[in-house]
C-alpha cells in the first residue's frame, strides 16, 4: 500500500533559507470572479484538451515505443515532447489541491503508467533517443554515434528531466502516492551517478535550463544532498570551458552565471537559469550568485522589459534583444517566458520581501501572460505582440491564436502555471503575513503561535475595494502586511524604463474595524500590527483612473507614443472596436471613462474616450484576426 504521508520523506529536512514563505496552493480557495475562470477554464477544457492533442500527436505512444510495447518510428517533432506530457499532470496536479476530483485522479495514474513503461532500467527517460537514437525528431539535434548525452545543446535530455522532476514534485505533494515520484528519483539518481566532479563522470551542463531547479525541488522532498550538489554543478560550470564546449550567449554559457550583468539569450532559458541561481543563493547564503540575479534582474526590468511585462524581444533565437531593444510588431515575449519570470521574481520575493518583485509578478499576470491563452481555453500565444497589423503571421506562421503548435511548450507551461496561481497570493514569516495579490479567497494561515483564517473579498482589477475579516486561532498580536501596488505608488515598473505623463494620488485608504486609520506604509506594504481578534475587519481602498504611460527616451520604437492602463492593466485598441485604427492618435489631457461590459470578452471595463475603445490587452485576438495596437501615437499639440 502506498504511503500517502509527505512526513515520511520531508520531517527531517533543513529548513529553507528564504526569508519568506509562500502559503501553500493548499490554504488558499479562490472564490474570485476575474481568476477563478481562468483556472476553472484550464480544469475544465485545456487540460482535456492538451491530453487528446498528445494522443493524437503520438506523445504518449512514444513513452509505449520506448517501452518496447508499440512498434514504430518516433512521433512529433521535438527532442522534447515528452515534457509535454509532464506539463499536463503537474497542472493537474495543482488541481486536484484546489479541486479534488477522483476521475483525473485516476486519469493521472494511467499517464504516469505510460511515462513508466518508456523509462529504461537504469532510469533514462528521453523517448526518442531510447526508440532511436540515430532519428531524432528535429534535424537541428545533432547526432554522431547515437550515445547518449552527444548532443546535450540541443537534444534536451536534460530539460526532460527537469520537467520530469518539477511534475513528479509537484504530483507527490498534491497526492502523496510516489509512483511518479518514483520515476523521477531514479532519473535524478542516473544523473548523480552520470554527472559531476571527479573522472568518472560527465563535465558537461545542460543546453536548456529546468534541471537545476526540478533537482531542487527533489532535493526539498527527500533532503538527498547529492540533488542539491548537482544543481549547483550544472550552474557553476556553465560559461566554464574548462569543463565543456561552451554553447554560447544563446544558453547563458557564455561566461560564468556570477560574473554575468546583461540577460542575453534564449529568454526561457535564462528565467529558468535565474531562479535556479536565486534558489542557490538562497539555500547555499551564496552571496556572488544572490549579487549576480540582482545585476541580472535590474538589467532587464530596466532596460529589457515590455510594458505588459514580456521578455525577449526577438523572435530569432526567442531571445533578448540589446538594451532598449523593444519592437512592437515583432516583439516575441513567449508566454513561457512570462511564466518563468514569476517563477524567479517570486524567489527573490521570498528571499527579502521586496515590494518590487510582487509589481512585475502582477504586472506579468494580468496582462503579457494569461494574454496566451484564449477565452475559451483552447487556443494559444506563443509569442505575445503589442501591435498587429492583420497580416504579419507572428505567431509561429498565424496573426491569431492557434489551436496548438509542433512545438507545444507554451499551451502545456500554462497548464502547469494556472492552476498553481492561488499559491502567490500570500506569503508569511513568523508573525507577518504579506498580502502580495488582491482576489477573493478564503485562506488558512500558519504562524508562529497559531493560525489565521482569511476571507478575502476584492472587485480587483476593475476596482481597488480590498475586503479582509481576520479569524485568529491562538493568536493575538501579529502583522498583516497589504501591498501597494507599483501602479499606484506612480511606479510602472521599478526603474526609469517607462514612466506616467502625469503623477496621481492613488495612495490606498484604510479603515479597521469601520475607523478610519492613516496607514504606515513601509518598503511599499502597509503595516498593521496589532492585537487581532476574530472578526476583525481590514478594508482598503485603491483609487484607480485611466493612465497614460511613456517609455524611455531610449527606446525608439515608442517615442511619440502612449500607452494606456487602469489599475493592474494595460490596455489596447483593436480594429473591431475602432474605425481607421491607424490614425488614432491620443493626448495625456484626454478624458476616458469606464465602461462596465459584462457581456464583452468575459466581461471587462473598457476604456472609451470620443474617439477610442480600448479593451484589456490579455482579451484582445478573441474575436478574430485584426489589427491592434498597445503604443498609440501622441497627439502634437499646437
Amino acid at each position: 500500500m502506498e504511503d500517502k504521508s509527505e512526513a515520511t520523506m520531508e520531517s527531517n529536512l533543513p529548513a529553507l533559507a528564504y526569508h519568506l514563505e509562500p502559503v501553500n496552493i493548499r490554504d488558499v480557495k479562490l472564490k474570485d470572479s476575474f481568476w477563478l475562470p481562468v483556472i476553472e477554464r484550464v480544469q475544465q477544457k485545456t487540460i482535456e484538451f492538451a491530453i487528446e492533442k498528445c494522443r493524437e500527436e503520438g506523445r504518449l505512444d512514444n513513452f509505449l515505443m520506448a517501452g518496447g510495447q508499440l512498434e514504430g518510428t518516433v512521433k512529433g517533432a521535438m527532442p522534447f515532447d515528452d515534457t509535454d506530457v509532464y506539463k499536463i499532470i503537474e497542472g493537474a496536479s495543482y488541481s486536484l489541491i484546489s479541486s479534488p476530483n477522483e476521475q483525473l485522479s485516476q486519469l493521472l495514474d494511467s499517464l504516469i503508467g505510460i511515462v513508466a513503461i518508456g523509462q529504461e532500467k537504469d532510469g533514462y527517460l528521453t523517448t526518442w533517443r531510447t526508440i532511436n537514437p540515430a532519428q531524432p525528431p528535429a534535424t537541428w539535434v545533432e547526432v554522431k554515434e547515437g550515445k547518449r548525452w552527444e548532443s546535450l545543446f540541443m537534444s534536451h535530455e536534460l530539460y526532460n528531466a527537469g520537467h520530469l522532476y518539477e511534475a513528479a514534485a509537484a504530483h507527490y505533494r498534491a497526492t502523496g502516492k510516489k509512483n511518479f515520484l518514483d520515476i523521477a528519483l531514479k532519473n535524478a539518481d542516473l544523473m548523480v551517478n552520470t554527472f559531476g566532479d571527479g573522472t568518472e563522470k560527465i563535465h558537461a551542463v545542460p543546453g536548456h535550463q529546468i534541471i537545476e531547479t526540478g533537482l531542487i525541488k527533489l532535493y526539498q522532498i527527500t533532503g538527498r544532498e547529492d540533488y542539491l550538489t548537482l544543481s549547483k554543478y550544472f550552474l557553476d560550470h556553465r560559461g566554464d570551458p574548462e569543463n565543456h564546449k561552451l554553447f554560447g550567449a544563446y544558453s547563458q554559457d557564455h561566461v560564468p552565471v556570477i560574473d554575468q550583468d546583461e540577460v542575453v539569450g534564449h529568454a526561457v532559458r535564462a528565467v529558468y537559469m535565474y531562479a535556479a541561481m536565486t534558489d542557490i543563493a538562497a539555500l547555499e547564503q551564496d552571496s556572488a550568485y544572490y549579487n549576480a540575479v540582482n545585476a541580472l534582474w535590474d538589467n532587464m526590468v530596466n532596460k529589457k522589459m515590455y510594458v505588459t511585462g514580456g521578455i525577449g524581444a526577438k523572435h530569432d533565437g526567442e531571445a533578448f534583444g540589446e538594451n532598449y531593444e523593444l519592437p512592437n510588431l515583432t516583439a516575441y515575449n513567449e508566454t513561457c517566458a512570462a511564466i518563468g519570470d514569476v517563477y524567479w521574481n517570486q524567489r527573490l520575493h521570498n528571499i527579502n520581501g521586496d515590494v518590487k518583485y510582487y509589481d512585475i509578478i502582477e504586472r506579468t499576470l494580468y496582462n503579457g501572460l494569461i494574454s496566451g491563452i484564449s477565452l475559451d481555453g483552447v487556443h494559444f500565444f506563443y509569442p505575445n505582440a503589442l501591435e498587429s497589423d492583420g497580416k504579419y503571421e507572428f505567431n509561429r506562421g498565424a496573426c491569431t491564436r492557434q489551436s496548438w503548435f509542433d512545438c507545444s511548450c507554451c499551451p502545456t507551461n500554462l497548464i502547469r502555471f494556472i492552476p498553481a496561481i492561488p499559491g502567490l497570493m500570500y506569503s508569511k514569516k513568523n508573525d507577518e503575513i504579506y498580502v502580495n495579490l488582491y482576489a477573493s479567497s478564503d485562506s488558512e494561515i500558519d504562524l508562529a503561535d497559531g493560525s489565521v483564517t482569511i476571507e478575502q473579498r476584492s472587485g480587483y482589477p476593475w476596482k481597488g475595494d480590498v475586503n479582509l475579516e481576520l479569524e485568529p486561532k491562538r493568536i493575538e498580536e501579529f502583522t498583516v502586511k497589504l501591498r501597494v501596488p507599483g501602479w499606484s505608488r506612480n511606479e510602472v515598473l521599478p526603474g526609469d524604463l517607462y514612466s506616467y505623463v502625469n503623477t496621481a494620488d492613488l495612495t490606498p485608504s484604510v479603515t479597521v474595524n469601520g475607523e478610519n486609520i492613516t496607514p504606515t506604509i513601509e518598503e511599499g506594504y502597509i503595516v498593521l500590527k496589532r492585537s487581532w481578534k476574530a472578526g476583525d475587519k481590514i478594508t482598503m481602498n485603491i483609487p484607480m483612473e485611466p493612465r497614460f504611460v511613456k517609455a524611455n527616451a531610449a527606446v525608439t520604437e515608442d517615442q511619440g507614443k502612449l500607452a494606456l492602463e487602469y489599475g493592474p492593466l494595460v490596455y489596447a485598441v483593436e480594429e473591431m472596436d475602432n474605425t481607421d485604427i491607424d490614425n488614432i492618435s491620443i493626448s495625456s489631457t484626454d478624458k476616458f471613462q469606464i465602461v462596465e461590459k459584462p457581456e464583452l470578452l468575459g466581461g471587462i471595463n473598457m476604456l472609451q474616450s470620443d474617439n477610442i475603445n480600448a479593451i484589456p490587452y490579455y482579451s484582445w485576438s478573441n474575436r478574430g484576426i485584426g489589427k491592434m495596437k498597445v503604443w498609440l501615437n501622441e497627439k502634437v499639440e499646437n
